[in-house]
């Protein structure tokens, strides 16, 4: 065992400024004369981007192959965290066959709105699911002796103007919806390194942001690894160092490591400051050095064998009108589309992969199933697009089903901008348009990498959502169309009828450097559900080649006081005729007057497999923490008293079964009273209405208001409440009767000492 604490005290303050920054684009120092050996990062999240020569962070430039999983947006919809467990440790068997130390992923940030161009590396509009998923995956790459580094923390939810972005959300915004899905990641999975954003909040660079490096995440999410700048997001290395910023990547040159020393004998910097910097790294470099397999190795084939169970896992049956899925092996079928024999597997930017294969849909259908190609549309040209639309519809005309392989082509989505629309391009529309006019039996395969508009709907039978779903799609595809494997995604996102629809469309990406968050929590499903919205497939939407029946549900208690927890059981059972899985997902939802909240919120979800006729007992347990808000007054979560639901559903609109559960034990939040307080402030006060009897007598004398005043009717003085209710307490010199001057500042005065 290092004493580490022992070599930072024999290291120069040369050599502890320069373990401050990397030794280049992917490696961080080493200092030989104490065993300090050098490491490798690399990118991720979903493949090893290792690249040997000419290091670039846009994947301009090839890398080292590897096998290309499934990315977030897929494998979110899986809803299974022994799969993301399983897809962790195998990206940490091929860093440990790569002599990588970390690699740069999961990214938990969340789906703000669908134009995101890198939609394709987050998980969910969720952020619970966000949370869990990657927490999950950071437990498999860790299982494996490797350290995973959660990004981009924080706020970093578009691409344009990634760089300078300022955004502004207000606290419960930041806290539920934005920060809550990085909290989960850090406090189950413990990364050994965490990634922090290009952009600014409230004007402040992430990486110089004390707040939220040392406040939130160090103190009160408890991390205890090294945090790194994402590559090119330090503005100022010396304001990182005392913000909490431990690692500047890449290299930047002698002079900043200089810089950095030379403010340190200046005092500008503490030296205690650089030192646990230092033993921060240090602890990380020799925790991947002390768990090391030189030589290690693993088995492509088996890897990508899992990822195309991965893939075939993730996958959502979003339509399937008269069953026209599965396809039997029997019928005549055509494969259309480009991606039928180049899939888009994959997403553009630093995440992308040298595979070690690539399976085609029409590579994986033969030993399956006769089939027939056309290539329908090219992403490369514009030309012949006509022709290839007429070759297309005449070999739908001569098949019982056409096929449709089309999606959105990495020019459409990547790092380092966000997409324009929501359209597919408008040669496939075109395509899916004359298939269907030449054959009523269209089923459509998706590769795309965020949500689509679909107005063309209504001429397809059944539509297959792929997403990237690695490199392995095409098997996972066929698998699914023939019913080798059952589908069981569910969408991790909702699904709009149109972009402006969805609740950042007026605030995206912004104006200038500023981007406001003005939908606040009311994000993806939480507003849809709120404002009763068509939407054209919902938030936990995926349909099964089998049915399934929700029974029994049973909690532990119907009353929870605060602090304790309740368990929740629901009976599933298999239905059909087939083996099948189902995710089961438990909503809360508040049926009490109280602060505004989301229509019901995802508290719970567990993927379960069930065999024809099967019944499994799924469970859950809840806490106050689940029916929650961030309350900005205290700094904290605080859950109101009152009736809850608990909603058990196949999505966020297919609701199964509920029960009723009361939170009790909450104290009372009383905002802090001023002379601009409310009466009904005041009198919310327990204990205040001795205090408050003599003026609301008067009040209502002055106004003309008693319990005999039969001309304003019955409820005469609850309607007089609520009249004045909202009368700030200095208003009511002009109105107290009795001429004698009302003293409020008193009146407040002995109101508020009743506040504990």
């Amino acid at each position: 065992m290092r004493n580490i604490d022992e070599i930072v005290s024999r290291m120069t303050l040369e050599e502890k400024a320069g373990m401050l920054s990397g030794a280049d684009f992917w490696r961080l120092k080493g200092v030989e004369r104490l065993g300090i050996p050098m490491m490798t990062v690399t990118d991720g999240p979903h493949g090893l981007r290792k690249q040997d020569d000419r290091p670039d962070h846009l994947a301009l430039n090839e890398s080292v192959p590897a096998v290309c999983f499934p990315s977030a947006c897929a494998t979110a919809c899986s809803f299974d965290r022994r799969l993301m467990e399983d897809i962790g440790a195998m990206l940490g068997d091929e860093c440990q066959a790569e002599n990588v130390g970390v690699i740069l992923g999961p990214g938990a940030n969340i789906k703000r709105g669908p134009l995101c161009g890198r939609n394709f590396e987050y998980f969910s509009e969720d952020p619970y699911l966000s949370g869990e998923m990657a927490a999950a995956h950071i437990r498999g790459v860790q299982s494996r002796g490797v350290g995973a580094s959660l990004k981009h923390y924080a706020l970093n939810n578009q691409e344009t103007r990634r760089m300078s972005l300022n955004v502004r959300a207000d606290e419960r915004a930041r806290r539920e919806i934005y920060l809550s899905s990085f909290e989960t990641a850090v406090k189950k999975g413990k990364p050994w390194t965490v990634m922090c954003s290009y952009n600014k909040i409230d004007g402040v660079y992430m990486s110089e942001n004390p707040l939220y490096l040392e406040k939130i995440l160090r103190g009160e999410w408890g991390f205890d690894g090294f945090t790194v700048t994402d590559w090119g997001a330090c503005c100022s290395h010396i304001a990182g160092v005392m913000a909490g910023m431990d690692l500047q990547m890449p290299y930047a040159g002698p002079l900043n490591d200089q810089e950095l020393a030379d403010a340190a004998r200046r005092g500008v910097v503490p030296i205690e400051k650089i030192d646990e910097a230092v033993k921060r790294i240090l602890d990380i470099v020799f925790r991947y050095a002390d768990n090391h397999k030189p030589d290690a190795s693993y088995d492509k084939d088996d890897h990508d064998r899992r990822s195309g169970r991965a893939a075939a896992e993730s996958a959502v049956l979003l339509k399937n009108d008269g069953g026209i899925l599965p396809l039997s092996a029997q019928n005549k079928v055509a494969f259309i589309g480009q991606y039928a024999v180049e899939p888009r597997y994959q997403g553009s930017g630093s995440s992308r992969i040298n595979a070690t294969r690539i399976t085609s849909a029409m590579d994986a259908a033969k030993g399956i199933a006769s089939v027939s190609y056309a290539r329908g549309f090219d992403d490369s040209t514009a030309e012949n697009a006509a022709e290839l639309i007429a070759e297309a519809a005449a070999l739908a005309a001569d098949s019982d089903t056409a096929v449709l392989f089309v999606g959105l082509p990495g020019s459409f989505e990547s790092e380092g901008f966000d997409r324009a629309h929501m359209r597919l391009p408008d040669n496939q529309i075109a395509l899916i348009r004359a298939v269907a006019r030449a054959n009523p039996r269209v089923v459509v395969v998706l590769h795309n990498g965020s949500p689509i508009e679909v107005p063309w709907i209504n001429d397809v039978q059944a539509m297959l959502e792929m997403y990237l779903g690695g490199q392995a799609v095409g098997a996972a595809a066929v698998d699914l169309l023939y019913g080798r494997v059952n589908p069981s995604g569910k969408l991790a996102e909702t699904f709009p009828v149109k972009l402006s629809d969805n609740p950042s469309y007026l605030n995206f990406p912004g104006d200038g450097d500023d981007a406001f968050y003005r939908e606040s929590i009311y994000v993806g499903y939480r507003y849809y559900d709120k404002k009763e919205m068509d939407v054209r497939f919902p938030f936990g939407h995926g349909l099964s080649y089998t049915s399934f029946k929700y029974s029994n549900l049973k909690a532990s208690a119907s009353v929870m006081n605060v602090g304790d927890s309740v368990s929740v059981s629901v009976d599933i059972t298999n239905t059909g005729s087939r083996a099948g899985k189902e995710i089961v997902q438990l909503y809360v939802r508040s049926k009490h007057n109280g602060i505004s909240r989301p229509e019901r919120e995802l508290r719970g979800f567990e993927k379960i497999s069930l065999e024809p006729g099967e019944t499994k007992t799924v469970s859950f347990t809840l806490t106050s923490r689940d029916y929650a808000y961030y309350e900005a007054q205290l700094d904290g979560w605080y859950a109101e008293n009152g009736l809850y639901a608990i909603d058990i559903g196949a999505s966020s609109r297919d609701i199964r079964a509920s029960a009723d559960i009361t939170i009790e034990g909450a104290k009372p939040l009383i905002r802090p009273l001023t002379t601009d307080s409310t009466l009904r402030d005041l009198m919310a006060v327990p204990g205040s209405e001795p205090i408050m009897k003599p003026l609301m007598d008067g009040m209502r004398r002055s106004f003309g208001v008693d319990a005999d005043n039969a001309a304003m009717g019955e409820g005469a003085d609850q309607m007089f409440l609520n009249m004045i209710g909202d009368m700030p307490v200095h208003t009511l010199r002009s109105f107290a009767s009795g001429g004698e001057p009302l003293d409020v500042e008193g009146l407040v005065a002995a109101v508020a000492s009743l506040i504990n």
